[in-house]
């Protein structure tokens, strides 16, 4: 069993996997320099956090295939602590982040991606392509022709090998390419090295120099929060893509653990905070990486990079990088989302464009998955609503009148059901009808409450029936009304 857990999820795929690895490796240079710089802290700091989190999590992930390193995400969030209180703040944040995001694995907070909608993660992958693509234009700007033509160049390596051989990733192919052309051409554009000082060892263990009191709790505990939750959700938002581009399942939960894990070493190894990667996630995966070992060896080859070859990846020109976003910016985008706008639902195109246009305008994955969230959570329960049907029946003697409800009642539909009682027709009894309706929460209580008081007090006798027995259950514990209901069990 174990062998064969190995063989599946380790070796199944080697000569793939690492070639994908070192492709990603190289795609994480930049981006962890330019996040540190983001954060105010010294590249290493985002170079050793994108080694660690990566080699640790191939262990301990439940996603094989999927990238974590450090991110943008959790960079923006860490810029006040790390100006007010400096860098050792910001290890002592991240281990106590690791340790929440443990903890959330253990209570199952995975779970909670079941309330996120395909419009919602549409809208998440469009508006990360869109970002993706943004922050290759820092690179566009103020350069030379050479630049443009790199970058054309590399797209074209991308795109036109492929029909040639696949033996090889494209992208890696580019960026070789295109390097030794700057190298030996002596070109003026942008390289790696311009972007930060890369470091020279590797990174060591040590305890941040901390007070270790209830005051530095205080002021880590809040970053700490919001960096495990933000890690979280753009990480199972990565797992549930990955999934998706796989055909294949992952386990969320023990990916919380493992995302848990990863900070909490890394804290130790003076790194930031990370968490899944969907752009070099998508690298990896379309590049043919799709077991654990790629992932590990992106992690390796990162560190190995940096250390060993550290003057020689100083040269790599950014327009071979920036090539490789835009491949991966526009294979991210969801392009069959465009033309579904005019043949999806009304509501399930409005979640996907709020989710994609919070997104970029604040640059926060979080606020516009939860602006999704909520939105579809808003449409859903009018859908519901609008299911909610009554109709009346007066007998034969005019002295009975009959409301037969039928749907679910709840906040959104409560009002509804006090609306559709006629409280002011003279009858000597009212049955109330609920055989084909079911009662959720505390409000639709409140509304049968209601109902049967106002009716009463206009001199009618009041029968309910039909209660099922979920609803007879909450009926009968928060009920304030003196009779109770009858023909209980008929469900």
């Amino acid at each position: 069993m174990f062998v064969s857990t190995l063989r599946r999820d380790w070796f199944s795929n080697p000569r793939a996997d690492i070639l994908a690895g070192i492709l990603v490796a190289l795609a994480l240079i930049p981006e962890a320099i330019g996040f540190s710089i983001i954060a105010g802290i010294d590249p290493r700091v985002g170079l050793y956090a994108s080694f660690s989190i990566a080699v640790i999590i191939s262990f301990v992930g439940g996603r094989p295939g999927m990238i974590s390193a450090a991110t943008a995400a959790i960079a923006v969030l860490i810029v006040p602590l790390v100006r007010d209180y400096g860098v050792d703040y910001l290890f002592a944040a991240t281990i106590l982040m690791g340790l929440l995001q443990v903890l959330a694995g253990f209570l199952r907070l995975d779970l909670l991606m079941q309330y996120v909608s395909r419009s919602v993660v549409t809208g998440f992958v469009n508006a990360l392509a869109i970002l993706i693509f943004m922050a290759q234009l820092p690179q566009l700007t103020n350069v030379t022709w050479i630049t443009y033509a790199m970058v054309v160049g590399g797209l074209a390596i991308i795109y036109l090998l492929p029909r040639l051989t696949t033996a090889i990733p494209s992208p890696l192919i580019a960026i070789v390419v295109l390097t030794i052309l700057a190298i030996y051409g002596n070109l003026d554009v942008r390289t790696v090295g311009d972007m930060g000082e890369l470091p020279s060892t590797i990174p060591s263990f040590f305890i941040p120099n901390v007070p270790f009191t209830f005051e530095t709790l205080r002021i880590i505990f809040p970053f700490s929060l919001t960096m495990a939750a933000v890690g979280l959700l753009e990480s199972m938002m990565t797992a549930q893509i990955v999934d998706d581009l796989t055909d294949s399942p992952s386990d969320k939960r023990r990916e919380c653990k493992g995302q848990g894990i990863a900070n909490f070493v890394t804290g130790f190894l003076g790194g930031m905070g990370g968490c899944a990667m969907i752009g070099q996630s998508v690298i990896n995966v379309k590049s043919g990486g799709l077991t654990r070992l790629s992932t590990f060896v992106s992690g390796v080859f990162l560190l190995f990079l940096i250390v060993v070859l550290g003057p020689l990846v100083a040269r790599i020109p950014m327009p071979a990088l920036v090539a490789v976003m835009i491949m991966v910016s526009i294979g991210t985008f969801s392009w069959g989302s465009i033309k579904n706008l005019r043949s999806h639902p009304w509501q399930s195109s409005v979640v996907m464009l709020v989710t994609v246009i919070v997104v970029v305008w604040t640059h926060d994955l979080a606020k516009g998955v939860l602006a999704g969230v909520i939105l579809s959570g808003l449409f859903f329960a009018g859908k519901v609503k609008r299911l909610f049907t009554v109709q009346s029946e007066l007998s034969t003697d005019g002295k009975t009148r009959t409301y037969f409800y039928s749907g679910q009642v709840f906040f959104a539909s409560a009002e509804r059901f006090v609306e559709a009682i006629d409280f002011k027709e003279v009858v000597d009894k009212v049955v109330i009808d609920v055989s084909d309706a079911h009662f959720w929460d505390i409000s639709a209580v409140g509304v049968l409450d209601d109902a049967v008081i106002k009716l009463r007090r206009e001199g009618a006798a009041v029968e309910i029936v039909g209660l099922n027995k979920e609803s007879a259950a909450m009926v009968g514990r928060f009920a304030t009304h003196d009779q109770a209901p009858t023909n209980a069990s008929k469900h």
